[in-house]
């Protein structure tokens, strides 16, 4: 545990569950883990008990990645820990892999509708569908406008044409909308759907005001810090003033609150959570502007804010942030944008 997490309480220890088994969190609340194929290992679902009319069963929020390990503990979870019930809704926070795989498999397999926000639908269904401008070859351009000129690394991120699809074989094609201060039912629970943006286009966390519990998605976790990265997708964003901005809608929410993150521990300690993710990027900021004052590539600055060695898919992200960072300066015009003769996009002190 480092030393931010320790400032954090843990309500349920170290105790986690394991694959294809469930642990209770809160009445009528259910905590599940998923395997993932990444250096991050692991995603945390949440069962909750649901009814339609006299039919009891539960809703998922979250489906983890499409693979056959996530599969085969899904199958485990049918017979053994389900107590026969069917999933009557699926939610979704937001379109990443790990999120929605397996959300068409999941909707079809019990003919249960889809939950999530537009932002995050359409985004899933044109990753799914590898449609120009978010598939893996419109990425290239993009990287190397902004410094990676390594030939191997481009190969091997061109080779990743099929990444998300591999892990996201369908979407389903209808879904039902989430958006911003609305209160769903589920169960005896009752929740209150607050948006953020930064991380992805919409993402969706839930509230119930009733007990302080948070399913957080990835806006808040304890260990690590989310990813907010400038994508090819929209190459001129500014993704973490909105990360850190959609965090306020978070900050009056009691600090007792339980918060069920999307990976790592639940823990209480909200507040200081929040305080800590606004410290850390405040520190980054300060260390980006301090660099630049030469010109530098949005690849210049990832071995400033990523110390370990890198494989593609790792720093295909880390490039994406360090860009985050600079446009969060460049429009408060701390930095000024330049693009050399050689194609390279460069910034510097104003």
């Amino acid at each position: 545990m480092n030393s931010l997490e320790s400032q954090l309480s843990y309500p349920f220890g170290d105790a986690i569950p394991p694959l294809g088994t469930v642990a209770d969190v809160a009445e009528g609340m259910a905590w599940l883990r998923m395997p993932l194929p990444f250096a991050l290992d692991h995603i945390n679902l949440w069962l909750l008990d649901d009814a339609d009319g006299d039919r009891r069963g539960w809703s998922l929020v979250d489906c983890g990645a499409g693979t056959d390990a996530t599969r085969t503990a899904w199958e485990r979870l049918f017979t053994e820990a389900m107590d026969g019930h069917p999933l009557l809704r699926v939610f979704a926070t937001h379109c990443h892999p790990d999120h929605v795989g397996l959300s068409g498999w999941l909707c079809d397999r019990f003919g249960a509708p889809f939950w999530t926000s537009t932002g995050e639908f359409g985004f899933a269904r044109m990753m799914a569908a590898a449609l120009p401008g978010v598939d893996g070859p419109s990425a290239i351009p993009h990287f190397r406008r902004h410094g990676l000129v390594d030939p191997d690394l481009l190969e091997q991120m061109q080779s990743r044409r099929n990444y998300y699809p591999s892990l996201v074989p369908s979407v389903p094609a209808a879904y039902t909308r989430l958006q911003e201060g609305q209160q769903v039912t589920i169960g005896a629970r009752t929740w209150r759907v607050i948006t953020g943006f930064g991380h992805s286009p919409e993402h969706v966390s839930l509230y119930d005001a009733r007990d302080h519990v948070l399913i957080s998605g990835d806006m808040v976790l304890p260990r690590i810090s989310t990813n907010v990265s400038v994508f090819a997708v929209e190459p001129d964003g500014n993704p973490l003033q909105l990360y850190l901005d959609s965090l306020e809608r978070l900050a009056d929410l009691p600090d007792d609150t339980l918060v069920l993150p999307s990976h790592g521990k639940p823990f209480r300690g909200l507040h200081t959570r929040i305080r800590q993710l606004r410290e850390h990027h405040a520190a980054r900021l300060d260390e980006v502007h301090a660099a630049c004052v030469e010109p530098v590539s949005a690849m210049d600055i990832v071995p400033l804010m990523f110390k370990r060695q890198l494989d593609a898919h790792q720093l295909s992200f880390a490039i994406g942030e360090a860009l985050a960072h600079l446009h969060v300066l460049w429009y408060q015009g701390r930095l000024a944008r330049v693009t050399g003769a050689d194609g390279v996009v460069r910034f510097k002190l104003t």
